[in-house]
């Protein structure tokens, strides 16, 4: 392998472990609200990726704002593969 695809998977490696750094704690005392969904409906393929491999990562924020939360969760999901927009007729 040459030095490009070296930092190809370092860069791939360091981007999974950020983005995993970001996925809700087990447990908070602060509400997750609206927002807080979205950006976990994004994390939340790498952070099942890490739960898979043993990690302490919560896949959900247990504490939320209820419905309005997992709206966003929903569309932090779709978003991230692009929901609709990425359908072909």
């Amino acid at each position: 392998m040459n030095k490009a695809n070296y930092f190809k998977i370092f860069v791939f490696l360091s981007v999974v472990f950020l983005i995993n750094s970001c996925a809700p704690e087990a447990r908070t005392t602060d509400e997750s609200g609206f927002f807080s969904g979205i950006w976990h409906g994004i994390c939340f393929p790498f952070a099942i990726i890490g739960k898979i491999f043993g990690a302490d990562i919560g896949i959900y924020a247990q504490n939320n704002s209820g419905f309005l939360y997992w709206i966003g969760f929903l569309f932090g999901l779709g978003g991230l593969g692009g929901g609709g927009a990425s359908a072909t007729r």
